[in-house]
Formats: C-alpha cells, sequence, structure tokens
C-alpha cells in the first residue's frame, strides 16, 4: 500500500490510521531497502514519508514520530540480519592446467598426412580439413591423444578411459601438491566433459583413484560444450553457500577420442580440425583464512541461454550421419545465434558491474534514436571501464574479432585468446585457464584487477564469471605454468594482425 493513495485522515488518532501509516511506511521502506543501503538513504526515506504526512495535513503529533522512527529502527535491524548472514566469500586458491607430452605433438603437416592415411576420409574430406586447418590460426604444436594418432584412430570406450586418465590424474596431482592439501581434503568435487558420459562416471573415477572421503559431493556434467567451465564455477559457487569451510575442485576437460568424427559431411569435420587436447582444475574455497593466500576472488557469475529458440537450438547438435556415423554438426547459423545470445548477455552483465556513467551514455542514446535522430547510432559501453584482462571463447579468429568489436577491445585485450588459441588450438572449456595462465606467466595481472570469463556452449548457453585478483601473484608465474618453456616466444604478431584485419 502506497502512501500516496491513502484517503485523506481525519483528524484524530484512530487505531485504523495508525496502522495504516505503520504498514504504508514499512512498504516504503522495504522497497528501498537492498544490500548496499546505508542508513543516511533510509532516513532519507523517513524523511520524506515525513514530508508526505505533513503535507497531507495530518495530525502531527508525537505518536506519529514514534510510530516513523519504530519503522526505521525495524527496518535497518532487519538489514544487519541479512548482512549477518550473507553468504562467504569464494576464492580461487589456486589452478592447474595440463600440458600433454611432447609425443602426442601434430604438426599440421602431419595431421593431414595422418588424415589421408585414415580409409574413412575420402579425397574431398582430406582437402576440406587440410583448408581449415590451414586458416585456424593454430600452430605447429597443438596436442592429439594418443587414440587418435593411431591409424585407424582407436575410437572405443576403453580408449576413452585411457585418455581420461591420462589427463585427469596428473592435473589432480599438480594441484593437489600446489595448494598443499590431500584429496580427502576435498569436500565438493565437479568435473565436466562434454562428449563422454562414463558409467561409473569421471568425478567417480577421481573419487576411486584418490580415495577420497565418503561424505564428498561429487558432481559429473556433460553435454554442456564449450561454457562447461563456468558453469562448472556457478555450481560450486553455489554449493559453497551452502556449506561452510569447505574445499571445492572443479575439472574443466574434453575426451577427444570420444567426439571425433570419421564420416565425410563437412559440418561434422570441422571438429577434428578445430579441438585439441587441454585440461584445467581450479581448487575453489569459502575459508575466511583463505583471503590472505588465495589468487582471486568470485566476485560475479552470470549463465543465460537460448535453447527455448529451435533455430538457435539446432546450430550445434551431435546426431548421426547418413552412414550412422556420431558426430557434432556446426551450422552456418552457429555465429548468428552465439552474436544474438553474447548481446542478451552482456547487456544483463553491463547493468550488474558498469560504471553508473557508462549506463548512462547508453540509455541516452537509446532514447535520442528512439525519439529524435533514428539514425544515430546507439551507444555500446565500454566493459574495460570495470574489467581489465578477458579470456574470451577460443572457438576460432573471427569470434574472437566480433566479440572484441562488440566490447570495444583491442589488438592487447585479445592477445591471450588469440595466443591460447594459436598454441593450444580450441580445448573446449579449459581454454579460459589457459588464457589466465598466458597473462600470469606475461605478470600482467595485478592486485586489484578483474579479470572476464566468458564461455559459450551449444544450446547455444553463454556463462561469464568475473574474478577480482587478491594479492600479487607475479612470483607465480613459473609454478607448473603451461606457458613457462614458451612465453618468451609471445605474442606471435603475424596471428596479431591478421585478428585485427
Amino acid at each position: 500500500m502506497d502512501p500516496l493513495s491513502l484517503p485523506k485522515l481525519k483528524q484524530h488518532n484512530s487505531l485504523s490510521n495508525i496502522i495504516a501509516i505503520f504498514l504504508s511506511t514499512m512498504a516504503m521502506l522495504s522497497k528501498n531497502l537492498h544490500s548496499t543501503s546505508t542508513p543516511l538513504q533510509l532516513l532519507l526515506v523517513l524523511l520524506s514519508l515525513q514530508r508526505l504526512f505533513m503535507f497531507q495535513q495530518w495530525n502531527w503529533n508525537p505518536i506519529f514520530h514514534l510510530l516513523l522512527l519504530s519503522c526505521f529502527f525495524l527496518v535497518y535491524m532487519l538489514r544487519v540480519g541479512a548482512l549477518a548472514f550473507k553468504p562467504p566469500s569464494v576464492y580461487l586458491v589456486d589452478f592447474s592446467c595440463f600440458k600433454p607430452p611432447s609425443t602426442c605433438q601434430l604438426p599440421l603437416s602431419r595431421f593431414i598426412q595422418h588424415a589421408s592415411s585414415i580409409i574413412s576420409f575420402d579425397s574431398q574430406s582430406v582437402e576440406f580439413m587440410a583448408k581449415i586447418v590451414a586458416s585456424s590460426g593454430l600452430s605447429e604444436q597443438t596436442y592429439l591423444p594418443p587414440a587418435l594418432l593411431s591409424s585407424p584412430p582407436k575410437t572405443h570406450q576403453r580408449e576413452y578411459i585411457k585418455e581420461a586418465e591420462m589427463i585427469l590424474l596428473p592435473l589432480m596431482d599438480d594441484l593437489l601438491t600446489k595448494a598443499k592439501l590431500s584429496p580427502r581434503d576435498i569436500d565438493i568435487l565437479v568435473v565436466h566433459c562434454s562428449a563422454f558420459c562414463p558409467s561409473p562416471s569421471l568425478s567417480s573415477i577421481i573419487v576411486n583413484k584418490y580415495s577420497m572421503r565418503s561424505d564428498v559431493k561429487s558432481f559429473n556434467l556433460s553435454g554442456m560444450g564449450c561454457s562447461a567451465g563456468a558453469i562448472g564455477i556457478d555450481l560450486a559457487q553455489n554449493l559453497l553457500k551452502t556449506n561452510n569451510n569447505c574445499y571445492a575442485i572443479v575439472i574443466s576437460t574434453e575426451i577427444l577420442s570420444a567426439g571425433w568424427y570419421s564420416g565425410h559431411e563437412r559440418s561434422k569435420l570441422l571438429i577434428n580440425c578445430l579441438f585439441r587436447m587441454g585440461s584445467a582444475a581450479l581448487l575453489l574455497t569459502n575459508r575466511k583464512e583463505a583471503s590472505k593466500t588465495s589468487k582471486y576472488r568470485l566476485i560475479r557469475t552470470l549463465r543465460t541461454q537460448t535453447a527455448f529458440d529451435d533455430k538457435a537450438y539446432l546450430t550445434a547438435i551431435r546426431e548421426e550421419d547418413d552412414d550412422g556415423k556420431l558426430g557434432v554438426t556446426i551450422n552456418k547459423g552457429l555465429l548468428p545465434a552465439a552474436g544474438e545470445i553474447l548481446r542478451s548477455h552482456m547487456t544483463i552483465l553491463g547493468l550488474k558491474i558498469l560504471p553508473l556513467t557508462e549506463k548512462l551514455k547508453h540509455i541516452v542514446s537509446v532514447i535520442r534514436k528512439k525519439f529524435k535522430d533514428k539514425q544515430g547510432e546507439i551507444y555500446m559501453p565500454g566493459f574495460k571501464t570495470a574489467i581489465q584482462h578477458f579470456c574470451l571463447p577460443t572457438s576460432g579468429r573471427a569470434l574472437i574479432g566480433e566479440i572484441a568489436k562488440g566490447l570495444k577491445l583491442d589488438g592487447r585485450d585479445v592477445e591471450a585468446s588469440l595466443m591460447t588459441l594459436h598454441r593450444f588450438g580450441n580445448q573446449s572449456s579449459s581454454s579460459m585457464w589457459y588464457e589466465l595462465a598466458y597473462m600470469e606467466a606475461k605478470e600482467r595481472v595485478k592486485k586489484g584487477d578483474k579479470v572476464l570469463m566468458l564461455g559459450m556452449g551449444t544450446g547455444p548457453k553463454c556463462c561469464s564469471c568475473v574474478w577480482e585478483c587478491v594479492r600479487p601473484i607475479a612470483g607465480d608465474s613459473n609454478k607448473n605454468n603451461p606457458w613457462r618453456d614458451c612465453i618468451h616466444l609471445y605474442p606471435v604478431e603475424a596471428v596479431s594482425s591478421v585478428s585485427q584485419t
């Protein structure tokens, strides 16, 4: 009930008048109550109500003063109580990126030669893959698993498990060593892999190999595509909100041998050309003491999707071809669909993280275009006013370029994304961590800097995480960083210049 809608009260202190004023005051104070409200802001609301009552010429005797002060005190105490029960902050203690052995390295020329030796590929298929690989932005040093280096490739369950163990176990060892923790210290485990979902699950394989506790909360995500990394973080964050003093491990991986396509459809052959080995594991916690030793604090996560739209839903889908061979179809409508969901996602994110000046410029330009200058352009907010570093999807140079254009990013802002694509290829959901590792190896991330991680996957889905660096990390740049033996060779100018054309 709004005070403006109250009928003019008679000049007496009836019980009904007092109740009406009390309810109206509580409603207005509650409407203006939020986590950032200060006592001064609430007091201003109170004074506004006082003027309203005086304007209505109500009998202003001491009981009304007491009533308003009581409302103010009650609502402010509720606010203090809400803050007291605020979920603890979530910190990123450390992370590890898997670097495959040199025996898995596959130069592009050898990749084409290898594809030519596979009977299931005809000459047109090999020629098409050679064209895609040549323009992909990948270097001569990317990796494929041993199962796919065989001729013919070994694509069966036993090889999938071997590849999973080859990646996940060294990754877990490295992360636990960095954090100086035992597997039994872990309370939450989240593993996600889009193409391979065995039974028992990948998370169960890890629990078994490391003899983790019987009460560990384990989760296994599949089919979420390249956005699964951010989704896993969002899931872990929600679990940490309701479980105190916990450690959570989130693992992003992809089993390439399970996603290999051996047919002739060009829309399915793209996966063979762009995706390469990679995996990342990160340790999250909500322990208070972690604020002094962790690298980053999680500020915000956001998830959006357009799976409700049939056209967007079918832009990337795993299905069989006419010969019954399974593969992921990439349709021509993927880039437009990705652009649409990205605009929607960044609009919502911008409202939450951008400074007020950027928001006002955007609103003014929208109003001007609608009512005054219909040919004018809408002002696109600059995300660099709120974010210092960007980890973008490594799905290809074209997509990186489009995202950079939309977010007003320059060559240095997308350098980590382009160089990760060049050195390691598209590693699905784990690519963002190789990008952050690149920035750390370059010693670019400073205390107080904010990092945006953006993931886009099938569905389509768009997910993002915003981190704040909470301590200097320059000294950690060489601690099992996947870039440590080649960072001096980057950036590769040829790759950077291509991305800007």
